[in-house]
């Protein structure tokens, strides 16, 4: 029972649900970031670049055999390339979007700084002062 108790206590605490909202509202925000990319940044750029796709760029280390239905052995690069370029796009959209949600943010305004407390020797040195003039 004792087990039963303190797993309870651990999942109720506010930094696993908090990271658990938070990991689910990432996931649906990662679907949105990735329907981005993919639908309607990725087109405009492969029309620019003429259609160019690194996905079947590949090093073939050895031939497969159709006849024996052997796949070949190959180093696929290209679609390493496109996988870089796509985090390249999706980091860049996020940083967009979060300086975006940042702008909308009220700046929080500064403190007043607090008047430094005075040391031994400055509250020593004012007592005779304050004392030398009432002389």
């Amino acid at each position: 029972m004792a087990i039963v108790k303190e797993f309870k206590e651990f999942a109720m605490r506010g930094n696993v649900v908090d990271l658990a909202v938070g990991v689910i509202i990432g996931a649906a925000f990662g679907k949105i970031v990735t329907s981005l990319v993919n639908d309607i940044i990725m087109p405009p750029i492969g029309y620019l670049t003429g259609g160019i796709d690194f996905k079947n760029l590949k090093l073939v280390l050895k031939p497969g055999d159709p006849t024996k239905k052997i796949d070949p052995v190959a180093i696929s690069y290209g679609n390493f390339i496109n996988t870089v370029l796509e985090f390249l796009i999706i980091a860049f959209c996020i940083f967009m979007v979060v300086k975006a949600i940042n702008s909308l943010k009220k700046p929080e305004e500064a403190a007043p700084a607090a008047e430094p407390v005075p040391t031994k020797e400055e509250t020593l040195l004012t007592e005779i002062r304050d004392l030398l003039a009432k002389k």
